[in-house]
């Protein structure tokens, strides 16, 4: 085994072992592009979530959660590329601020408020950190049939939200205003579409890895020319400021952890996924039970200590894993630069305060791609699953409760608190509703 590890090592190139360090004049541009790869994804789940709750886009209170962003980002990467102890797998795997959060934090900060979301993250986050002891006896409840649905309907409840951000924005006085789905917001949107596209296929390395944020700052440019940018809040944003915990309180509600907590399983199931093709891609080898293990404790700790001071969950972001392929480099050391960026952009408000001057449709046209990815990454798990007539039920009953109850609250709207926050967030029902059936519909042979 250890011939075979070490004939795969020198096969893939002598940067396949996570512990050797490029020169510093390749390690740090690496670095940065595995930033720029991430980055637009990272800060665009606090936008929404800052939004539901009501928070004044551009305001101090939304610019502060995209400094958390960036920050605990930042600081999750640390823990998994650096560690703690068992904690963190070692592997260059960069952490981000989870989509998949998105749906759930987003209804519970409209409906109870940022305190009650926080304090579920927090939770759990820490219930997220106890799975990775024991991860892999959960495995078998989530095969690509259950994982592959609660992605696709992660997506697909998130693209309605696209398309209201490009056309103006998702509030229902935006909604209402006479500007909206305006040829003006569609053309800034499309034009942050269009140059993605085109940097994303036609063009190779940190262009193409970065073609998401390269178009968001094309539609920022054209947005700043027809006169849609206000730069007011970044000239009041002062340089470096501090952190500070508990911002919104300390506010429970078993709906929401109930919640959070499902997401947090898929979640973890996510990270096991990315560790093993970490290891696969960039050094031709299984990912160890300690390094799943170890991605799984980062991937909850970093959830938990970001919900204390304002952040929201983290995870390992995949198209990292990507760029770990593409170039060949397994070395971990890379990503903790990109983490050590991270880090020094969270402390900047100025930064902060630049990324909530984006207009709204802006960041529409860039999520209408990143958001569309997530839904193809879910059928693209669900080309694993052979598609018999048991398989199809499932799909068809979990898409139904799940997006439908989403789409219809008030189908519910009698059952307790607890119990219709979890109904009418999208992800929880449709998760259920695979896992249950896959346990109690018999198999089929084709």
């Amino acid at each position: 085994m250890a011939d075979s590890t070490a004939t795969n090592t020198q096969t893939l190139g002598q940067y396949a072992d996570p512990n050797v360090t490029p020169p510093l004049g390749q390690a740090i541009p690496l670095g940065f592009q595995h930033v720029l790869a991430m980055f637009a994804s990272n800060v665009t789940p606090s936008i929404i979530v800052a939004g539901a709750a009501g928070l004044a886009f551009g305001g101090p209170e939304q610019v502060y959660l995209i400094q958390m962003a960036m920050l605990f980002a930042g600081i999750a990467t640390l823990f998994q590329t650096v560690g703690i102890g068992p904690i963190g797998a070692r592997l260059p795997i960069m952490q981000g601020t989870s989509f998949a959060f998105v749906g759930v934090l987003a209804g519970v900060a409209a409906t109870q408020g940022l305190s009650v979301a926080l304090t579920a993250c927090i939770i759990g986050g820490v219930i997220h950190f106890a799975l990775g002891s024991v991860i892999g006896k959960l495995r078998w409840l989530f095969p690509p049939l259950v994982t592959g649905l609660v992605i696709l309907a992660i997506g697909l409840y998130l693209i309605p939200v696209a398309i209201k951000y490009a056309a103006g924005g998702a509030a229902s006085f935006q909604m209402e205003a006479e500007s909206f789905g305006s040829l003006k917001h569609w053309s800034v949107a499309l034009t942050v579409v269009i140059v993605a596209l085109v940097l994303k296929f036609y063009t190779k390395g940190v262009l193409s890895n970065a073609a998401i944020l390269v178009g968001l700052l094309a539609g920022y440019v054209l947005a700043f020319a027809l006169g849609m940018v206000n730069f007011a809040a970044v000239g009041k944003a002062s340089w470096v400021t501090g952190i500070t915990p508990l911002p919104y309180g300390f506010e429970f509600s078993l709906g929401a952890v109930i919640a959070i907590t499902l997401v947090s399983i898929v979640s973890a199931i996510e990270t096991v996924g990315d560790a093993s093709a970490t290891a696969k891609a960039g050094a031709g080898r299984d990912a160890t039970d300690a390094e799943i293990q170890g991605a799984t404790y980062a991937d909850g700790l970093g959830t938990a200590v970001a919900g204390v001071f304002g952040g929201l969950p983290n995870t390992s972001f995949s198209q990292n894993v990507g760029i770990v392929g593409m170039t060949g480099v397994m070395s971990r050391h890379v990503v903790t630069i990109g983490g050590i960026v991270l880090i020094v952009c969270g402390l900047l408000p100025k930064i902060g305060a630049v990324i909530a001057s984006m207009p709204l449709p802006v960041l529409g046209g860039g999520v209408i791609v990143m958001f569309g990815m997530v839904a193809s990454a879910g059928l693209n798990v669900l080309t694993e699953v052979n598609m018999n007539r048991r398989n199809m039920v499932i799909i068809a009953v979990s898409l139904a409760a799940g997006l439908g109850l989403n789409l219809v609250p008030t189908a519910v709207q009698y059952l307790p608190g607890v119990v219709k926050t979890l109904m009418t967030s999208a992800v929880a029902p449709t998760a259920l509703c695979a896992i249950v059936l896959n346990l109690v519909l018999p198999q089929e042979d084709n």
